[in-house]
């Protein structure tokens, strides 16, 4: 009975984290008002025209498409600044290399609110407000990824690298076609952090922006509630759209994830 309690609360914790969602459905594809109904309609109905209400006659699908960009754009800055400083600081010998390492954990603590006032200035110089580099450009490096990459190219054994330099093999194509094949796990953990970051950015987008041209959907959902405060079945809908993207990115990046946690699939260093 005792080895039962580990899956009954595993259970009741997916329950508890599925459940939202899963309410948002029910209103979502359910009849207009059902969300007031006594009693409550538990099953959906599957009914998807507040859905098509969204995607056809607001502008979400410029929304999406601005969130998708952006957030594109800043996996990709990420991972190629994460994965260089990251070989950089396990790598490379150079004075000081332990003080940046502690520098970028220091980093780390501080809060990004911190961050917003010196950031908006940087980019009003830069005459960059309300642009879609005035939205990416300061998350374009990401400190946690830096330590994820260096604690895995640490664990890369030293033959790899040897027989690199024997080959007369540069850093940048050992980086490219060894190390980070390697770093499976952390390049997955990486692109899924810095996705639910990027997707959900509300505060940054909020500040930068005052037109809705370019408004992240995060940003677009809060302006949609606003104006929409009555029509339930169209703001689940569109929280739905928000959402789905986060679930299919999770699907694809979850048993890498596990195996970053884990502690990797490469060996020790040798």
């Amino acid at each position: 009975m005792s080895n039962r309690w580990p899956m009954v609360i595993r259970i009741f914790i997916a329950i508890l984290f599925i459940a939202p969602i899963y309410w948002t459905l029910v209103i979502a594809t359910g009849a207009r008002g059902a969300a007031y109904s006594l009693p409550p309609v538990f099953l959906p109905a599957f009914h998807f025209h507040a859905l098509w209400v969204v995607l056809t006659q607001t502008s979400w699908m410029r929304y999406l498409l601005n969130s998708i960009l952006i957030t594109s754009l800043t996996i990709g800055c990420v991972l190629v600044s994460s994965a260089l400083a990251g070989y950089a600081l396990a790598e490379i010998n150079m004075p000081g290399k332990n003080a940046i390492f502690y520098l970028f954990l220091g980093v780390m603590m501080l809060p990004g609110q911190a961050l917003l006032v010196p950031q908006y200035v940087v980019m009003f110089h830069l005459h960059l407000l309300n642009s879609y580099a005035g939205l990416i450009l300061p998350f374009t490096a990401n400190t946690s990824g830096i330590f994820l990459f260096r604690q895995y190219f640490m664990k890369l054994p030293r033959s790899y690298r040897e027989i690199a330099r024997v080959e007369n093999v540069n850093s940048w194509t050992y980086i490219r076609r060894v190390a980070v094949p390697l770093a499976r796990p952390a390049v997955a953990t990486v692109t899924l952090l810095t996705f639910i970051s990027s997707w959900n950015q509300f505060q940054w987008p909020l500040i930068m922006t005052d037109t809705t041209a370019i408004d992240p959907i995060e940003l677009a959902l809060t302006r949609y509630m606003q104006t929409y405060q009555a029509n339930w079945r169209e703001l689940a809908s569109a929280a739905l759209l928000a959402l789905v993207p986060i679930i299919i990115v999770f699907l694809f990046t979850q048993n890498h994830i596990v195996a970053a946690v884990a502690g990797g699939e490469q060996g020790s260093k040798e």
